[in-house]
C-alpha cells in the first residue's frame, strides 16, 4: 500500500508542477505543459497521463485524514 501511496504522491507532484508551469508559460506567450511537450505526438498516452495524475489527486483527497499514516515511519 505505500508503494502505491507514493506513486499517487509524485504524480500529484508533477500534475501541480505542470500546471503551475502551464500558467507562466501561458503569461510568457509560450508552451510549458511538460507532458504535451514530452508525449504530444501521443494524445492517448498524454491522456493517460493526465487521467493518472487526476486519479492519484483524488485517491489523495480521501485517504488523508488530516494526518498521513502511510508516510510516517
Amino acid at each position: 500500500m505505500k508503494g502505491l501511496h507514493v506513486t499517487e504522491f509524485i504524480l500529484v507532484i508533477i500534475g501541480g508542477l505542470n500546471w503551475g508551469l502551464i500558467a507562466i508559460g501561458t503569461w510568457m506567450g509560450s508552451n510549458w505543459n511538460v507532458v504535451n511537450l514530452l508525449l504530444g505526438s501521443w494524445p492517448t498516452l498524454e491522456n493517460l497521463v493526465y487521467l493518472a495524475v487526476g486519479l492519484s489527486a483524488l485517491a489523495l483527497m480521501f485517504s488523508h485524514k488530516g494526518e498521513c499514516r502511510t508516510c510516517t515511519p
